[in-house]
């Protein structure tokens, strides 16, 4: 009979490593090769919403047009970085925190997809407001915009750095995009009300207002995966949202 084998000491188990290094070190390249892709389609959405807010304020038709021809790319890097995402899932099998960075690209990119759809609508919409409204005040519109692309610039910064101090920033920032929009809806409803030749054009920047303000929420999405991809902790259920137009118009998501 042979006898028992012997069991590896306490000492020996400590200093097994979990994974050989190459494949540990595949894998981290995996991951920040995501997060790079992640990175350029965040870029592409920033442009996007920046080019969108001057072909609004500089009422300029072929920046519009190129905007909206460019969401198209954005789409595509959606389904790149989904695509690798999920590949990475299927042949690394990662766990913990590797896992919820994995399932934070899958999340993050339909909203940063959203906010292409977004931008392109305001493009749109740019164009139209050229037509019926020449001279329309957009003072307003351009400040939310400004606080907006800031906010989401932050937000794709986080994910790259990991950052969750940021992320909470970004998180908390989302009141005064709400407080803007809440502003720019009852001057546009005072306009409305005051010469019904302004419904028309109001009528158009109350939906890009709107556009900005669930821009300003995907951004908050963002930040809130990433905060929990770092950390492994979701925020509070409940955010400041000073959004108090629910009532009057729907949602365009």
């Amino acid at each position: 009979m042979h006898p028992p084998p012997a069991q590896p000491k306490l000492k020996d188990l400590e200093n097994m490593p979990d994974e050989p290094k190459h494949i540990v070190t595949s894998f981290e390249a995996d991951l920040k090769k995501l997060r790079d892709l992640i990175a350029n389609m965040g870029g592409l959405v920033e442009r996007a919403v920046a080019d969108a807010t001057q072909a609004l304020l500089t009422r300029d038709p072929d920046i519009a047009s190129r905007v909206i021809e460019g969401d198209a790319r954005i789409n595509a890097e959606q389904h790149n970085v989904e695509q690798f995402a999920v590949k990475l899932l299927a042949l690394r099998q990662p766990v913990a925190d590797d896992l919820r960075q994995a399932i934070q690209a899958l999340k993050v990119v339909t909203d940063l997809e959203r906010i292409g759809d977004y931008a392109a609508n305001i493009a749109k919409r740019s164009i139209v407001i050229n037509q019926v409204a020449s001279n329309f005040p957009l003072a307003g519109l351009g400040q939310m915009a400004l606080l907006v692309q800031q906010n989401l610039k932050a937000s794709i910064d986080t994910v790259g750095e990991a950052d969750p101090q940021k992320a909470i920033m970004v998180w908390r920032a989302d009141q005064m995009v709400d407080d803007l929009y809440n502003t720019i809806f009852r001057e546009l409803i005072t306009y409305m009300m005051e010469d019904a030749r302004n419904i028309s054009a109001c009528t158009h920047l109350m939906f890009i207002a709107k556009n900005l303000e669930r821009i300003g929420d995907h951004t908050t999405n963002v930040a809130e995966l990433t905060y929990y991809a770092v950390t492994g902790q979701t925020l509070p259920d409940y955010r400041p949202k000073g959004d108090i137009t629910s009532t009057y118009m729907a949602s365009s998501d």
